[in-house]
């Protein structure tokens, strides 16, 4: 399965399921109450193991729901 790799679909769907953006400079930090902090590279695009690593960070299974 893979995941989404475009980074402003993924910030889109942090941001939609309560996650908030406190900053950072080359990468955007994200955070949400009971998990640990997700680092979210400024580019366009990200690689597809970037891509998973968030995926899992965030608790979202292979199918794009949340676990």
């Amino acid at each position: 399965m893979q995941h989404e790799t475009n980074t402003a679909k993924i910030v889109a769907r942090l941001e939609r399921e309560g996650w908030e953006n406190v900053g950072g400079t080359k990468h955007a930090k994200y955070r949400k109450a009971g998990h640990s902090p997700i680092m979210v590279p400024r580019h366009r695009t990200v690689t597809a193991g970037v891509a998973k690593s968030i995926a899992r960070a965030a608790g979202w299974d292979e199918f794009g729901s949340r676990v």
